[in-house]
């Protein structure tokens, strides 16, 4: 592949009095300010269009800046890191923020201050789908905190800004003096017309049967984030093949950016457990570790691990002394945590036995229920062992469906999907503060599993809510949120295609060896939290609808991940035929008595202003007459939600009343408005009056219009006339004509 690297100096003046300086002085420093910046451009091809990586023009202060463009979309990502490591954690302190701008794409925003707030929930997925492949490839004892911004300047819809972040990511930490073993890169993928489709234009996607980023290194892929409309498993693995192509020369590209123009990496404090003092923990407490890592409760496990915690602590202060322990208070922590982490991994990848006894395949105890709310719309609970979540479906107006204010196409969103994780579910005593970047993530994978088998809006013109409760955790909650949050569906008669179950596979790799390896089905936390991987695979008996994967390796093959796709359908389908399907196969008849019915009918677009009148005072007058409530569409179409059938049916019949068209021979009901003395004003509905003359009024003789009529009355016409400036005369006699014919 060829790479295009233009070089540029901008010339930078400034222009000054020098106070108190002569000549010599003056001189000297204006040649100190006048210098000269490198400015550099690499330019590449990516799915057929233009992707060039800018240097050295902004943000001179970052470890490392870029700015990415692929045609107008144009993203700068700028990323940061602590001098000193941050003391007192065990982890590694990165964080990624995705910041979408509306200038971006020529808005406004619209709340109050006119400035962006918190971030959309699309964002923070983007800033999860950047950090997880960049995560596994900083080094394992790396402690400073390192930051990680990409900022949206300029959006054009074709050219994908999330894919433009994940590459800038990548590129500006490779160029940074920051410690990082890339490169790495990240493409879109669609399911266009039965062929693949890398990086899908706004026509593609609105086509496509796959919504996929895909990310990886040079030899193996890091991260799979899908939505799918029931893709088959060889289907998606060659997708994901032919996304690691384009992967591949990104990564190419960025290598060679990074040979002219990265920066030395700098020497950082190694966090890595002392050798031998790790070793003398080993020797006296590896066999006592490997029993009580093998309990099947995990509630006994976890309190074998404080018991073993507290022996080793005060094995290390008998035999290094107290201050010594003191000090070496993290690296105790850490030395349980690897000895915890080796039994595990040892009696899995030897023994080929897990923490609670299951076999390698075998699924944990399931069980499920609906219905276990008696006043909500539909409810459900799915248990898989120690996981248990409760999934609560709300039906609402069309008009409470969620409006997005973000940088993309997509205004409003009808289905929701939502997931809580409080402190409880895990046995913890924690305040709740709102949902968490995970806790968006998940339920976010849930709503993608669920997307392709929700009805149509024409089908049912409901805002659908799903609510997803962890009630327990200990593993694999997002895919019990998908099974619980089916089933729930079926119990609020929401007549989805086809039922969706999820679950996840893990991994656990010998290092030494990276061929060689065990797949778990069904990971629980223990082997999510020891393991190598967390592939999550949503779907329907027919095929794939949501995957999502964390590794924390440096990637999956090929092999590994088709195995992946082998071991979740087995599963998925397991789950549906002997679990759920017993329980509820298919949606209830009818939606619950506690949600609002729906009556729709179709109007002329251009009678929606007779129907809502003046300020809204027609379409105000009928949802107080009948108590429902009423949304209509630009293109006529109206949905009354009421909690009878009988007052939408009323509601109906005065909207088709107003909208009707008034032809001569047709029979209309009309209220008396006025009485003259020679006859009655009639009012027909939608701003229609006819005359009622009083010759027309009756076949028998009639001396006054008030013997006969008042006004109020409802009363059955007939039209006989329209003349040439649209006034409609009116007949009742006609119509006792047509009875005595009768």
């Amino acid at each position: 592949m060829c790479y295009l690297c233009k070089e540029h100096s901008i010339e930078v003046t400034t222009n000054f009095v020098l106070y108190n300086k002569n000549k010599k002085e003056r001189s000297s420093m204006a040649k100190a300010i006048h210098k000269k910046i490198m400015f550099k451009s690499y330019s590449t091809k990516l799915a057929g269009r233009e992707l060039s990586i800018e240097n050295g023009k902004i943000a001179g202060l970052a470890n490392g800046s870029v700015v990415v463009k692929y045609g107008d979309t144009v993203v700068m990502v700028n990323v940061t890191a602590a001098k000193e490591p941050k003391e007192g954690i065990d982890f590694f302190p990165l964080s990624v923020d995705y910041e979408e701008k509306l200038y971006a794409v020529g808005k406004i925003p619209g709340s109050f201050t006119k400035r962006e707030g918190k971030p959309t929930d699309k964002a923070i997925l983007t800033a999860r789908a950047i950090d997880r492949p960049l995560r596994p490839l900083f080094p394992k004892d790396f402690r400073n905190d390192v930051c990680v911004t990409a900022t949206v300047l300029s959006v054009e819809q074709d050219n994908s800004p999330e894919v433009c972040a994940m590459i800038g990511a990548a590129c500006a930490l490779e160029i940074s003096d920051i410690p990082f073993n890339g490169p790495t890169a990240a493409v879109a993928v669609g399911w266009v017309d039965g062929k693949i489709v890398i990086n899908p234009t706004v026509e593609q996607r609105n086509k496509s049967k796959l919504t996929a980023t895909v990310a990886g290194t040079l030899e193996k892929i890091t991260m799979i984030e899908a939505g799918a409309d029931e893709i088959p498993n060889d289907t998606m693995l060659e997708a994901i093949k032919k996304a690691h192509e384009e992967i591949k020369n990104i990564c190419n590209f960025i290598s060679n950016i990074k040979a002219e123009i990265g920066k030395p990496k700098f020497e950082y404090k190694s966090f890595a457990v002392d050798k031998d003092f790790y070793e003398d923990i080993v020797a006296n407490f590896k066999e006592r570790m490997y029993q009580d890592v093998q309990a099947t409760d995990k509630e006994v496990r976890d309190a074998n691990i404080d018991k073993i915690t507290e022996d080793i602590t005060a094995y290390v202060v008998e035999k290094y002394g107290e201050e010594a322990a003191e000090e070496r208070k993290m690296e105790i922590a850490d030395s349980i945590h690897d000895l915890e982490k080796a039994c595990v991994r040892e009696m899995i990848l030897e023994e080929h036995k897990r923490p609670d006894g299951r076999k390698i395949d075998e699924i944990r105890p399931l069980s499920c229920e609906v219905g276990v709310l008696p006043r909500t719309h539909g409810s459900a609970i799915f248990t898989r062992g120690q996981t248990q979540v409760m999934s609560v479906v709300t039906l609402g107006m069309k008009s409470e469906e969620q409006i997005l204010d973000g940088i993309d196409e997509e205004e409003s969103k009808r289905y929701m999907h939502q997931y809580n994780f409080p402190s409880y579910s895990v046995g913890e005593a924690r305040p709740s503060r709102g949902p968490g970047r995970r806790e968006i993530g998940h339920g976010a994978l849930a709503e993608k599993a669920l997307v392709p088998v929700i009805p149509s809006e024409d089908e049912f013109p409901y805002a659908i809510r799903v609510v997803s409760e962890v009630l327990s955790s200990n593993g694999s909650t997002s895919q019990a949120s998908i099974c619980g949050s089916t089933l729930a569906l079926m119990d609020a008669g929401v007549p989805i295609s086809k039922p969706v179950a999820g679950i996840s596979t893990g991994l656990v790799t010998d290092k030494n060896d990276p061929s060689r390896y065990i797949m778990l089905t069904d990971i629980q936390g223990i082997e999510d939290f020891f393991g190598d991987m967390d592939f999550k695979v949503g779907g329907t008996k027919d095929g794939i609808t949501a995957i999502q994967v964390d590794i924390k390796i440096d990637g999956l093959t090929y092999d590994i991940i088709k195995e992946a796709f082998e071991r979740t359908k087995v599963a998925r389908d397991y789950i549906l035929d002997e679990i759920m399907l017993p329980v509820i196969d298919k949606p209830r008849a009818d939606i619950s008595k506690y949600a609002p019915r729906i009556i729709t009918t179709k109007i002329d677009p251009e009678k929606i202003k007779d129907v809502i009148g003046t300020g809204g005072k027609t379409i105000n007058k009928i949802i107080e007459e009948t108590g429902v409530k009423i949304d209509i569409e630009e293109d006529g179409r109206v949905c009354v939600y009421s909690n009878d059938t009988a007052s939408g049916e009323k509601a109906i019949q005065i909207i088709e009343k107003i909208v009707r068209e008034i032809e001569v021979g047709g029979v209309y009901d009309g209220v008396v408005t006025k009485l003259m003395s020679f006859g009655a004003f009639v009012d027909l509905g939608g701003g229609k009056e006819g005359l009622l003359h009083i010759s027309k009024i009756s076949s028998k003789r009639v001396e006054k219009v008030e013997d006969v009529l008042a006004v109020g009355d409802e009363i059955n016409v007939k039209v006989i006339d329209i003349d040439n400036q649209g006034r409609i005369n009116l007949s009742m006699k006609d119509l006792e004509k047509s009875h005595v014919e009768e």
